[in-house]
């Protein structure tokens, strides 16, 4: 019988490593998500109104896969999964003996590949390397190649997966946000070094491509798109587009902006964030003498509509969605006053008031520097419940107590106030810094903030005059 089973194994080792490719033409679909940072149920917790999410764009996934023929599409995401949402915080950190959310999505919908994002290594060791060993079961590749480790020198992540889609053999390589230490602790990639995107996937690709002589490579980065000029860490997309040879799609993320580009051996997709836009790129190729001959590229969004939730996934999921509203309305305290975080970028009020004084309250702390990371919220005065907490500060950032010169403080404000206001010179100027621009990354139309809100430091402990 082991024998008989040995037989089997072999077999199966021999036909998965042969791959004739069929004359004619074959098409070959990719679809893309990327930041989607946890919305992933239509509802709000609080009952107010459906929002964009996972659920409609798995009807947009679905439409594809009846037109083209599932076994001609790929489902990719490039990171920025676990963090951002209630839902993503009651599986990181409440619930922990379940099989995570996000994971049992993903098998839902049938993903073929998710690359790693900075804040999906924010969440922590326990966390990703938790639905890394679960996506691995499940047989969904969670992808990082440059994430290296520094006892041994191996991968920490698996560099690539490789799958069959239109007749072709595809190789989905992914990697992390090269500039990881310039934003997060080490105690939360402890054992674990980034490399450049761009040092490393030429070398990488040349490999892939000589051991598993796949006909198709597409190379997924949590990397902003970026300029192509090499100058950015954290926007690598468009360098790696420019410069790595041997690669048909670049699918990117990480600065939340709406972006695609076509060229003759390539095509890239940045479909924004937030379940947003669904990617969507299309690859015709032509075989003749069981040789590829050419290819032809497109690259295009798919806008997501609120209202396509599929009602098959929001009932196969309705259990998980009532265990996170029921834990997030939970009553936490009481407020005395409203919070309106829009009211931080024209000055001091209470929103920015209650995080510099939970700052000051971590000694021996004596000022404290803090940006409003909430656009457009509000938190009613009365009871206070655990879902406000993600309105008035909706990540899981670290908080530091660092030393800091009376020169530097000064730098460090004006650095801040230089990217927010600018000087009125005429009645028609604004005191903030707006230009009528529309923001790629919420859809929003008319003015809007020229520089990232986020960076918007104001300080609490000390009198200062801008």
């Amino acid at each position: 019988m082991k024998i008989k089973h040995l037989i089997i194994a072999a077999a199966v080792v021999t036909l998965s490593s042969c791959h004739t490719l069929r004359d004619g033409d074959h098409r070959l679909v990719l679809l893309t998500t990327n930041d989607v940072h946890g919305s992933w149920f239509d509802s709000t917790y609080t009952g107010t109104g459906i929002r964009k999410s996972l659920f409609a764009v798995n009807h947009y996934v679905d439409s594809v896969r009846a037109a083209e023929g599932e076994k001609n599409v790929l489902l990719v995401d490039a990171g920025d999964c676990l963090q951002g949402d209630n839902a993503a915080y009651y599986f990181n950190y409440v619930d922990t003996v379940s099989t995570h959310l996000f994971t049992r999505l993903v098998e839902y919908m049938g993903y073929d590949a998710v690359a790693v994002g900075n804040h999906d290594i924010e969440t922590g060791h326990r966390v990703y390397d938790r639905v890394a060993s679960e996506l691995g079961r499940s047989g969904v590749a969670f992808l990082a190649g440059n994430a290296m480790r520094t006892d041994n020198g191996k991968r920490y992540f698996p560099l690539y997966k490789i799958v069959r889609k239109a007749g072709l053999k595809v190789a989905l390589i992914g990697y992390e946000n090269a500039n990881i230490k310039a934003w997060l602790s080490p105690t939360l990639w402890e054992g674990m070094e980034f490399l450049p995107i761009v040092s490393v996937i030429q070398k990488d690709v040349d490999m892939v491509r000589a051991k598993e002589h796949p006909d198709v490579v597409v190379a997924i980065l949590h990397s902003a798109t970026g300029q192509g000029d090499g100058s950015v860490l954290e926007s690598e997309a468009l360098d790696v587009m420019n410069s790595v040879s041997g690669v048909d799609f670049v699918v990117c993320g990480h600065d939340h902006r709406p972006y695609v580009e076509t060229r003759d051996t390539c095509a890239l997709i940045n479909s924004g964030s937030h379940s947003r836009f669904l990617g969507y790129g299309t690859l015709e190729v032509k075989v003749s003498g069981g040789k590829v001959v050419s290819k032809d590229y497109s690259a295009a969004l798919i806008p997501v509509m609120a209202e396509k939730a599929d009602p098959a996934m929001r009932e196969a999921f309705h259990k998980d969605y009532e265990a996170v509203k029921a834990f997030t309305l939970t009553e936490v305290g009481v407020l005395n006053t409203d919070l309106v975080t829009r009211e931080a970028y024209m000055g001091m009020c209470p929103y920015l008031n209650l995080i510099h004084t939970v700052s000051l309250g971590c000694a021996p702390a004596e000022i404290s520097f803090a940006a409003p990371l909430t656009y457009n919220g509000t938190v009613k005065g009365g009871i206070l419940r655990f879902n406000d907490l993600f309105t008035i500060y909706p990540f899981e950032n670290q908080l530091y107590v660092v030393k800091m010169k009376g020169s530097q403080v000064l730098s460090y404000l004006e650095t801040s106030y230089d990217k927010w206001i600018r000087t009125v010179k005429t009645p028609s100027d604004h005191v903030l810094n707006i230009a009528q621009n529309d923001d790629p990354r919420t859809g929003q139309k008319g003015w809007s903030l020229v520089e990232r809100a986020y960076n918007f430091d104001s300080a609490g402990g000390i009198n200062y005059t801008v």
